[in-house]
Order: C-alpha cells, then sequence, then structure tokens
C-alpha cells in the first residue's frame, strides 16, 4: 500500500506539472525565462506578442531594452515600446514613459511630460505614479508648487501600502497649516480612479 500510495503522490505532481505547462501561455513562458536569465529567450517570446500589438508583452520588452537585459541598453527604443503600451492605458507603462521624460532617459528631460503620464498612471490608481506626482507638486518640477495637491497624492500612494508615500506625507504635512491639511484629506476621500487600472 505504501508502494501504491508513493506511485499516485507521483503521479500527482507529474499532472499538476503537466496542466501547469499545457496552461502556461507566450506570457508565462517568457516571465518564466526572465526568472531564469533566459533573457534572449524572453525578448523573443515577448517581441512576437509586442509586434501583434499586445500591451502586456510592448511593455515588458520596454522594460528589458530599459535595464539592458539580453539587449544593449536602449532607452530611446524602451520609450517607443512603452509608448506603445502607454497609448493603451497601461498603467506601468505610463508610470514609465513619466520616469523616463522626468529623467531624461531616451527623450529630452520635460517636467510637464512627465507629470501628465504619471497623472494617466495614478488616475489609474497606480500608487508608484501617485507618489512620483506627489513629488512633482512637492517640487513644483512640471506643475505649480502645490503642497495641499502633493499631500493629496502621497496619501493616495500611502492608502495603497506605499511605504514611502506615507513617509513624503508626513514630512509634507510639515509645510501645510491645519486647514490646508483639511483640505487635503478632502480631496483624498473624493479622489475616485477614472479608468480601470491594468
Amino acid at each position: 500500500m505504501n508502494v501504491t500510495f508513493k506511485a499516485t503522490v507521483a503521479a500527482l505532481i507529474l499532472a499538476v506539472a503537466f496542466a501547469r505547462s499545457v496552461a502556461a501561455g507566450p506570457r508565462e513562458d517568457a516571465l518564466d525565462a526572465v526568472e531564469r536569465r533566459d533573457y534572449a529567450t524572453a525578448i523573443s517570446l515577448w517581441r512576437a506578442r509586442a509586434d501583434q500589438g499586445e500591451v502586456d508583452a510592448q511593455y515588458h520588452l520596454g522594460a528589458m531594452y530599459d535595464r539592458g537585459q539580453g539587449v544593449t541598453r536602449d532607452y530611446a527604443v524602451a520609450v517607443s515600446w512603452f509608448r506603445k503600451a502607454a497609448d493603451q492605458d497601461f498603467a506601468a507603462a505610463q508610470l514609465s514613459l513619466g520616469v523616463m521624460y522626468e529623467n531624461g532617459l531616451g527623450v529630452p528631460q520635460d517636467f510637464t511630460t512627465a507629470v501628465s503620464w504619471y497623472r494617466r498612471a495614478a488616475d489609474q490608481g497606480n500608487a508608484a505614479a501617485q507618489l512620483n506626482l506627489g513629488v512633482m507638486y512637492e517640487n513644483g518640477w512640471g506643475v505649480t508648487q502645490n503642497y495641499v495637491t502633493a499631500h493629496m497624492w502621497f496619501s493616495l500612494a500611502a492608502a495603497s501600502g506605499d511605504e514611502d508615500g506615507a513617509r513624503n506625507r508626513d514630512i509634507n504635512a510639515a509645510k501645510l497649516t491645519p486647514a490646508q491639511i483639511v483640505q487635503a484629506e478632502k480631496l483624498t476621500r473624493e479622489w475616485q480612479p477614472k479608468f480601470n487600472p491594468r
């Protein structure tokens, strides 16, 4: 009976492994390739899907060029792929484009354009974009400096569990009057995402 039980368990493990490999598609295969650091395979899988307009593949391909994983780092190519995904309202790509514009990577540095991309991602509830947008308002980069609005964006990021958002919100609060904090908290409560996040 012990041998039968072991054989049954082994068969079950093989069946689950087989089912996982059958259920896995090109996206999962590409992610598995990245985990194995087989970047050439990941790029090949993502490029085929990205060329067909698949948004997550476009984003991941941009990230590979941004990091120089399996390809020569090329910020301009990364921007091109990020833009294709961002134009399809893919929040992570919009955030990445904001970072590229804020830092002048692959494009001329342009805080106003960075703010625009951050806002599109932040409006979908992307916490990192909300944090970055708060930084832009706090510093007056690409927007008129506004500590109340910065506090709102930091608070939204913090509400999603972003520790930097919470830390920045608390630092920013020292720059506000009690009435401004009440105003910022009201804006935070009233904020609603404008898009379905991806």
